[in-house]
């Protein structure tokens, strides 16, 4: 009887973020950030922001940053830090993901166009449809269906070392997305997307082992080789989890083939036929 794949507890004790309560946003939002925060919140999409009052705190590049990933699954932009700053915030147009019922007191207009990433498409479970690609659900693929010497020593994960200041948030963050979608791609070939970690906690197990004084890039090549080595002798799940995504509101584009989906707990890769 195969044994299924278990995971080393001190590598895979990954933090998590747990939702905060949300402040309410005031009437008439001071700054362009402001307005942008609260229409995201107004959308649905601020579970994995703090408090109103907590976010106005934040310097304009870290209320950048914090804004920039729940913006780009609703398809708003975020503007520069100086723009945000020096010009009065003016209320972005609504936008929703369906066509709302006709007031029979109102004639209807037509909803705002959405430059989006995922404009078009449309998520079915563990299928998502646009207009000129489909991508199907990652899950845990068996050894005979991986390409030859994936599971090999010598394939490495290989993300760079972080080398920049640890207190520059736009660089750290630049750092760990490009870290991300490459680690995504890895566990992809190995056959494990259907066991990857959500953008949320790739960010804390950074931050943990960096305050350590441990290299991220070389702890994660080290737990990317444990992953191998199990791989080759334990079976894996492979059935898709109970739970998919509800909306497209939760998910990223990683890389030009992929995109990722999450509440914070879990995670779900897709992959484009």
């Amino acid at each position: 009887m195969k044994r299924r794949l278990t995971f080393r507890p001190f590598l895979f004790a990954l933090l998590l973020i747990s939702p905060l309560v949300y402040g309410a946003c005031p009437k008439d939002p001071a700054t362009a950030y402001e307005q942008l925060y609260c229409d995201i919140q107004a959308k649905g999409g601020g579970s994995t922001l703090p408090t109103f009052e907590d976010f106005r705190r934040n310097s304009p590049q870290v209320q950048a940053l914090l804004l920039k990933r729940p913006a780009a699954r609703l398809g708003l932009s975020v503007p520069e830090a100086e723009a945000a700053t020096s010009q009065p915030a003016k209320p972005a147009p609504p936008v929703t993901s369906e066509r709302p019922e006709p007031d029979p007191e109102i004639e209807p207009t037509p909803p705002p166009a959405v430059d989006s990433a995922f404009d078009g498409c449309r998520l079915s479970g563990a299928v998502i449809r646009c207009p000129s690609a489909r991508y199907e659900l990652a899950t845990n693929q068996a050894n005979s269906a991986l390409r030859a010497g994936v599971l090999d020593d010598d394939n490495r994960l290989g993300l760079s070392a972080y080398r920049g200041d640890l207190s520059d948030e736009t660089a750290v963050r630049a750092y760990l997305s490009d870290a991300y979608d490459r680690y995504i791609a890895k566990m992809l070939e190995i056959g494990l997307g259907g066991t990857t970690m959500s953008f949320t906690r790739f960010y804390n197990s950074f931050r943990r082992h960096e305050a350590k004084g441990i290299d991220f890039a070389q702890r994660m090549d080290e737990t990317f080789d444990y992953l191998k080595q199990d791989k080759r002798t334990l079976g894996v799940n492979r059935k898709p989890p109970d739970e998919l995504p509800k909306s497209l509101k939760n998910c990223a584009p990683s890389g030009a083939r992929v995109i990722v989906c999450d509440n914070v707990a879990t995670n779900w890769v897709y992959v484009r036929d």
